[in-house]
This record gives C-alpha cells, sequence and structure tokens, in this order.
C-alpha cells in the first residue's frame, strides 16, 4: 500500500532537516533499508535509507529545502499499485510544517553561489527552458562572485593561490579543497611579480549558514560564556619520536602493513596519559562532577561543510595500530557523509590538530560536556641546547590544553601534560 516517506530523527537533538540531495528520481525502484537522499542535521550530512520498498511515485520536498520532523517527503507505491487520488500534493500537515530555505535576493547569477553542504531548489520546468546548462568553469559570475567552498577559499588565501585561475571540480564547477591543493601557487597562471595590477575585489558575499554551521555556533558560543576555560602549553622534544617513527614505518611497510602519521602516536600518548590522570576524563554535572570509567576519543576532522569529532571508543584498551585504523575509517565515512550519530557521540575528551596546516600552537574552545581538548602544533626544526649545553638542531612541537576550570585545576592539567611529554619523548612506551 501508499507509504509516506517522511523526515525522520538522524540526531538525538535534531528538530529539522535539509533536503541536501535525493540519490533517486520519481519512477525509480527502491528497496528496503537503500540510501535514497542524503539530509544534513544539525551535526552532519548524512544518508538517509528508505523504510519502505516499492516505487518512488512522487517527491514533495525539493532540494535545498528545510523540513521539520515528520514532514513527508514523498510517496512510494507497490509495484502496479493506483496512486491516491490526492498523490501529487503532499499531505495536508505537510504544507504547514515545510519551509524553505530563506533566498537572497539577488540576480540569477547569483543565486548559484549557494552554501556549502545545499543545494538550490529546482527550477521549474519555464525556467530550465530559459537557463542555459550549468558550467563546470569556476568563473566570477556576474556579481563577482567564485563558487569556492569556505575551505578552499582559506586554503587559498594561505598558499597565495588566485582562485580566477582555478577550475572547480565540485557540483557545478565550485572550487573544493584538492582543487586549491592541486593548483601552483597564483592559481595556474605565473606569478605577476607585482608587475601587473592585482586582480580586482571579489565583491561582498552573504552565505547562509546551513544547520550544522548553526549548531556549531550555537555550542561554541555556549561553551565560551559559560565555561571557564583557562589555558596551559607545553613544548615537546619530538626527535626521538620522529625516529621512531621512521623505524616503525620502515618495519610496518616491509611487511605490507600501513605507515602510521605523528597522530597516531599522539592519540596513543593522549589516552595513556589520560590513564595517568584521570581526573582530566570527567564532566560537570551542576552539583557533582562525573569522572569516566572509559576513554572515549573524540579526534576532530574538518570535512567541506564545518568539523565533526568522530569518537573512538574504549580507547585505553586499543593500540597504536588499532587506534589509527579506526580513525582512519571514521575519518573516511565523515568526508563521504557516513557517519552515524552514534558515532559522534560520548567523547570524553578530544583532539585536535592543526599541524599539518603548519600552525604551531592555538588555543582550542572546550567540547561540552567534556573539560578538555588538546591543541597540536605542528613539528618545527630549531636550534635547541643539549644536556652539554651545546647548540644543536632539534625538533620541538607545541601542544596546547584548554580545560574546564570547574572539574579540572592547574595542577592536574599540569600534570596531565607532564604525562603526555613523558609518553611522547618516550615513545618506546607507546608500543611497549
Amino acid at each position: 500500500m501508499a507509504a509516506y516517506l517522511k523526515m525522520p530523527k538522524l540526531s538525538d537533538t535534531m528538530s529539522e532537516g535539509t533536503l541536501v540531495k535525493w540519490l533517486k528520481k520519481e519512477g525509480d525502484t527502491v528497496s528496503m533499508d537503500e540510501d535514497i537522499a542524503e539530509v544534513e542535521t544539525d551535526k552532519a550530512t548524512m544518508t538517509m535509507p528508505s523504510f519502505d520498498e516499492g516505487i518512488l511515485y512522487k517527491i514533495y520536498v525539493k532540494e535545498g529545502e528545510t523540513v521539520v520532523l515528520g514532514a513527508s517527503l514523498a510517496l512510494i507505491l507497490e509495484p502496479g499499485e493506483e496512486p491516491p487520488a490526492d498523490a501529487d500534493q503532499a499531505p495536508a500537515s505537510a504544507p504547514a510544517e515545510k519551509h524553505a530555505e530563506p533566498k537572497e535576493q539577488a540576480p540569477a547569477a547569483e543565486k548559484s553561489d549557494t552554501a556549502p553542504g545545499t543545494k538550490a531548489s529546482a527550477p521549474t520546468p519555464a525556467a530550465a527552458a530559459k537557463s542555459p546548462p550549468p558550467s563546470v568553469s569556476s568563473a566570477p559570475t556576474a556579481g563577482g562572485r567564485i563558487k569556492a567552498s569556505p575551505l578552499a577559499r582559506k586554503l587559498a588565501e594561505e598558499q597565495g593561490v588566485d582562485l580566477r585561475r582555478v577550475t572547480g571540480s565540485g557540483p557545478g564547477g565550485r572550487i573544493i579543497k584538492k582543487d586549491v591543493l592541486n593548483a601552483p601557487a597564483g592559481g595556474g597562471g605565473g606569478s605577476n611579480l607585482g608587475l601587473l595590477p592585482a586582480p580586482g575585489s571579489r565583491g561582498d558575499q552573504s552565505i547562509p549558514l546551513t544547520g550544522m554551521r548553526r549548531v556549531i555556533a550555537q555550542r561554541l558560543l555556549e561553551s565560551k560564556t559559560t565555561i571557564p576555560h583557562f589555558y596551559l602549553n607545553i613544548e615537546i622534544d619530538t626527535e626521538p619520536l620522529m625516529t621512531m617513527r621512521e623505524q616503525v614505518n620502515a618495519a610496518s611497510t616491509a611487511n605490507g602493513g600501513p605507515k602510521y602519521t605523528v597522530n597516531d602516536f599522539i592519540m596513543r600518548a593522549t589516552v595513556l596519559a589520560t590513564d595517568a590522570v584521570p581526573a582530566v576524563n570527567a564532566s560537570f554535572q551542576g552539583d557533582s562532577i562525573l569522572q569516566h570509567g572509559e576513554i572515549n576519543l573524540s579526534v576532530a576532522v574538518a570535512i567541506e561543510e564545518g568539523l565533526v569529532t568522530p569518537v573512538i571508543r574504549s580507547a585505553q584498551m586499543k593500540s597504536i595500530k588499532e587506534l589509527a585504523g579506526e580513525l582512519k575509517e571514521l575519518a573516511g565515512r565523515a568526508k563521504d557523509k557516513k557517519l552515524t550519530p552514534a558515532e559522534m557521540q560520548g567523547g570524553t575528551i578530544t583532539i585536535s590538530n592543526l599541524g599539518a596546516f603548519g600552525i604551531g600552537n592555538f588555543d582550542a574552545i572546550i567540547n561540552p560536556p567534556q573539560a578538555a581538548i588538546l591543541a597540536i602544533g605542528t613539528i618545527t626544526k630549531q636550534p635547541v641546547v643539549n644536556a652539554a649545553n651545546q647548540i644543536v638542531p632539534g625538533q620541538r612541537m607545541w601542544i596546547g590544553m584548554s580545560c574546564d576550570h570547574r572539574v579540572i585545576d592547574g595542577a592536574v592539567g599540569a600534570r596531565f601534560l607532564s604525562e603526555l611529554k613523558r609518553f611522547l619523548e618516550t615513545p618506546i612506551l607507546l608500543i611497549s
């Protein structure tokens, strides 16, 4: 019999969802639990399975529209079933529930520059007939805009890449991260060495907030305004770690195994230090402090739509190899929008690593209800003074720790960082 596909609750705090992309079209056959659409929640963009099987007869919600929980998205019929008389319209309750994202009043050329993770509503047949097919070029639109994701813009600014000379490989010719990483400095053309006029301004643009970005903004504001942060920093001698990592990777690859990143060793050191100083593995409960028995390690992963923190559960029970393998899988699922809400909840301490971007040190914002987050900087070569008071080449890294002062006192945080330093500077302890 006819079944209406409704907006499900895909996260514990979700109250509405944005239909980002339909993976099926009207007339297609759908199976039970087959991915049918991509939906953006308050936490991530993820695929939504079909809860029925049959023929996708009618789609009621267009790509880019936001609807509340329970709103009818589409109608599925059994093969050969006659549609209801009112099948071309959503059930009576749906129009009151459904609302489109606010649209900026702008020329048609500018409306194509949509927010990350969303797609513009499908044009009407009449409009489609008048409009030329979308170009895959990333050239500026009539308003001077360049279609690029926020991450691509940030990388381009850091690496001196002119986005006007970059060809986008994303949807509709949008410039994404890999396009910037693959572009030479300046974006394809040679540098003008300042002899020619600088490119004109790109022009202002208003980018509507996605559901994920709204929640990130709300939670980080709540964290900074309700949690008394204090910050600690410590310098790590990474020469022993880098030497051992080179040896471990040589042995691993010789036996067909994977290569390990610096972050893999940092994860293991964080778990061991947390086990040694369990007071940091806690949450403020209002009238009590909950000290967690399990170390559930959250690791920040950057995706096109924002930042997610998948959780490695019971990390104290796992080796470097197991931690590395699980993070690789979770990060891949995050980039493919396959993470489930359960895989992003329940963390007890977080690692945020910006070393790959060349950041020397920074202070991170606590991810509530956790009480601590580590900020990992890049490893740099620099002159250091050895035990014989000689100036020699060395490798150093700064690690910052943001603490909830309601839970962690300065001495406790310092003891934790001291343990972390001990494990990283004596890396044999990480694999023993």
